[in-house]
Parts: C-alpha cells; sequence; structure tokens
C-alpha cells in the first residue's frame, strides 16, 4: 500500500524510538545519539517499516518541552537514521515548527497526538504534504486521564477522527495521506481501552487506514498484573488482536517480535480470504 510517498506492505510494525528523559517505557535509555542510532538499527534489522522518532513525552503527567529543546533532540538521530539505514522515518510531533524541521531533515511521515490541533500544525502540514497520522486524545497529557468519561467510546472516538479527517481534508491535506489512530491509553480508562480494541474494525468505516499504539500500554499491565518491562507477550497478543481486527500499523516497543506476530496474522488472514 502506498500513502503518499511512503511505500509500506500491510499490515506494517512501527518502531517506536523516544529520545526523552520521561516516556513511560524508555525514557532516558535512547538520549545520546549513539545509543538511538544501535536501537534505530535493531529496529531495522528487526522488520521495521518505520521508526518513530519522538522528542517529547506524552505520557500521563509529562511536562511540556521547548520547540528548540524537541528539536535539538529529535534532529540529529532524523539525520543518522537518513544517513544509514534505509528505513523511512516518522518524526512524532504536535508542534509546526518540529514538523518542520523533521521533515526538512528526512522525516517521510508526521505522527501527531494531538490530530493537528495544535497552533499552526495544520497549515505545517498542508504545506508539507507528507503522510499524516491523526490520533484521538481527551485533553492533554498533563491531565487526560483524570476520570475520563464516554457514552460509547468507539462512536465518539470515530466522531472525533471523522471531524477531524473532513477539517483536515478541507484544508488542502491530500486524504490520501491521512492515517488515523484511536489513541489507546489517551484520555482513557482501562475498560475504554478493552473496549476500542474489541471494536476496532468500526474505524474501518473512516476509509482510512488505522494505526495502533497499545505496546507496553498501562491497560496490559492492569489485565496481566505485569510491570512496563515486561508486557511483551501481552503487546504482541494486542498487536495481532488489532491486525486481525483491521490495523495496518502497529507501533511497537519490541519491532523483531512483533513483526513475526503481525506476518503470521498477515498469512492467516491472506489464507481466510482465499477460501
Amino acid at each position: 500500500m502506498q500513502i503518499g510517498t511512503l511505500k509500506l506492505d500491510l499490515p506494517a510494525v512501527m518502531g517506536i524510538l523516544n529520545v526523552t528523559p520521561d516516556s513511560f517505557a524508555d525514557g532516558g535509555r535512547f538520549l545520546a545519539t549513539d545509543d538511538a542510532m544501535r536501537q534505530a538499527e535493531a529496529m531495522a534489522e528487526g522488520g521495521a517499516a518505520i521508526i518513530d522518532v519522538g522528542g517529547e513525552s506524552t505520557r500521563p503527567g509529562a511536562a511540556e518541552v521547548s520547540e528548540q529543546e524537541e528539536i535539538d533532540r529529535v534532529m540529529p538521530i532524523i539525520e543518522a537514521i537518513r544517513k544509514k539505514l534505509d528505513v523511512p522515518v516518522s518524526v512524532d510531533t504536535s508542534k509546526a515548527t518540529v514538523m518542520q524541521a523533521a521533515v526538512a531533515a528526512g522525516a517521510e511521515m508526521i505522527n501527531d497526538v494531538r490530530a493537528l490541533r495544535d497552533d499552526g500544525a495544520l497549515a505545517a502540514a498542508v504545506r508539507l504534504q507528507k503522510p499524516v497520522c491523526l490520533m484521538h486524545m481527551r485533553g492533554q497529557p498533563r491531565t487526560m486521564q483524570e476520570k475520563p468519561s464516554y457514552d460509547d467510546v468507539t462512536a465518539e472516538v470515530a466522531g472525533f477522527l471523522e471531524d477531524r479527517l473532513r477539517t483536515c481534508i478541507d484544508a488542502g491535506l491530500d486524504r490520501e495521506l491521512i492515517v488515523v489512530d484511536p489513541g489507546f491509553g489517551f484520555g482513557k480508562s482501562h475498560s475504554h481501552n478493552v473496549e476500542l480494541l474489541a471494536n476496532l474494525r468500526q474505524l474501518q468505516k473512516l476509509g482510512q487506514p488505522v494505526l495502533v499504539g497499545i505496546s507496553r500500554k498501562s491497560t496490559l499491565g492492569d489485565i496481566t498484573g505485569r510491570d512496563t518491562d515486561e508486557r511483551m507477550a501481552a503487546s504482541i497478543a494486542a498487536a495481532v488482536i488489532a491486525v486481525m481486527s483491521g490495523a495496518q500499523i502497529v507501533r511497537a516497543h519490541d519491532v523483531a517480535e512483533t513483526v513475526d506476530a503481525v506476518r503470521v496474522s498477515r498469512v492467516i488472514m491472506e489464507a481466510k480470504l482465499s477460501q
């Protein structure tokens, strides 16, 4: 499948590379460019279709960072990946200036947890005309987990994404560039996340590729009783369920293992379709 100029064999695995001191699963591990590059190389070897580089944590309670600090964190690793590896890079940001700097450095996709709602973000995305992932989040990272409430979480998430999709297209962003993400863990309780995953196929009605990021999330810890760094098996199970329910991109920390699981899922789905 082609999303803009980004060619992907779907379902695809997006490797998570946080160059932050405070991300929930890997904060502080990849701040140095050399450490980040070793992780990027491991992800590429493991079969990552995209490497998603983020310079600001969006975990609950996370502090905001300045535009310049975020640029200073992500630029060296984006440039290094583009020079050394033949894997597309996505930038995980909500800031227009960071989007522009990252694309200038070689990023081929924008992954925005705020769905291009921050000042200047939509205008920047329209100018850049790169693939964009629009994610649902209720509230802001500092407060999003304070008693989130929905009457029908799946319908409300789908409605938000449909509205953002229409707004972005009306502003001049090509529909073929847009990916949608229900935003597991972003302003949602554990029961909301479970309900969303169970009903993920409903998002296919939007007509856009669906990205799912549930790797190592707290809901998996709530189900299994395991700490963040012990949730690989649960993350892979969730990734397989997501793919079997129509997700076309899975965002993961444990890339090689998730790639294997996704490949098995794809073969089974293809066999089912051929019958």
